[in-house]
């Protein structure tokens, strides 16, 4: 039996999206479809890396999600073609939501905005939400309160990355942050070492 749009959303891990609208079609026509068209899957990654799921474009194909992508398509029967023109995890949906890929695959985290114009596999990795901050401003604006307290009332700079889930959810996490977004992990890094902000992962 052949591997279709269906049996891949039900097989499938967190991290693929496929398009909500075609999903909405095979199940009108009661007739699922192959995911991939003609003799190519065409997979969304972002240009960026994140190690150890995929690397940055053009440094191979190591990293879970790029050895998940190709185990898709060997099994469609088809030949992965890579579009890693994405500068942002939301730039990756917006590839498939377009009918520009078949689907994505990149370690995604869902938000209600997506869901509006994708459909989300079963998660493959659930990873637990962090919070880094440069420990001397943390502890000289905490001024003896508990670290967690002033977390929850955070008033200072809190910076994420642009196009990331957490883009959309700090604002209403930390009402009274100054949201300052980056456009990679590795400057949120560097700012908090320098001491002049603070970061969320994606």
């Amino acid at each position: 039996m052949s591997v279709t749009r269906r049996t891949l959303l039900m097989a499938g891990s967190g991290g693929l999206l496929i398009s909500q609208a075609q999903a909405a079609s095979t199940q009108a026509q009661d007739a699922p479809k192959p995911v991939a068209g003609g003799d190519v899957l065409r997979i969304a990654m972002p240009a960026f890396a994140s190690n150890p799921f995929f690397p940055a474009d053009g440094l191979g194909d190591n990293g879970i999600d790029m050895e998940l992508a190709h185990g898709i398509a060997a099994q469609l029967g088809v030949e992965p073609v890579f579009d890693r023109s994405a500068a942002t995890f939301d730039g990756m949906v917006n590839l498939v939501s377009s009918g520009q890929a078949d689907l994505a695959i990149g370690k995604l985290s869902r938000t209600l905005q997506r869901g509006r114009s994708i459909v989300y596999s079963r998660p493959y990795a659930m990873l637990r939400q962090g919070l880094i901050a440069n420990r001397l401003n943390l502890a000289r604006i905490a001024q003896g309160k508990p670290p967690e307290q002033i977390i929850r009332e955070f008033t200072g700079d809190l910076g994420v990355i642009e196009g990331s889930s957490f883009a959309t959810y700090a604002p209403t996490t930390f009402p009274h942050a100054q949201i300052r977004r980056f456009a990679s992990w590795d400057l949120i890094i560097d700012a908090i070492r320098n001491g002049t902000r603070h970061g969320l992962p994606r």
